[in-house]
């Protein structure tokens, strides 16, 4: 559970090995990556042209993108709230739940830090 796709960089780094002409088993062990892995990302590359890693699949993020969307204008308010406050405010606001997780995410990917401000 929760594993991060593996790098671009290391998806391109593999699939170049493998066009040099090195052995799938060395490039397997040199990267620490299965065979089958190097097979589908070789199709994936044949196939697309590319190697990004594909969407994580779940529902879509409809109740992460309204969130993206309030908190900048929340945190300008309350920059010193705690998350079970920007929880609150959140279930208040939109009528809808979300965990203390979900709020760190999405803090996160706004790369907001609560010790901004002196």
């Amino acid at each position: 559970m929760g594993m991060k796709p593996y790098s671009e960089d290391l998806r391109w780094r593999v699939v170049r090995a493998v066009m040099i002409g090195t052995p799938r088993d060395e490039v397997a062990a040199r990267f620490f990556v299965s065979v089958p892995t190097i097979e589908r990302w070789l199709r994936l590359q044949r196939e697309t042209g590319g190697l990004a890693p594909k969407p994580v699949p779940g529902p879509p993020a409809v109740k992460t993108n309204a969130l993206l969307e309030a908190l900048p204008e929340r945190l300008a308010d309350r920059a010193d709230a705690t998350l079970e406050e920007h929880c609150s405010w959140w279930r208040e606001t939109a009528g809808v739940g979300v965990s203390t997780a979900t709020m760190s995410r999405a803090l996160r990917r706004l790369e907001w830090t609560r010790k901004k401000r002196p």
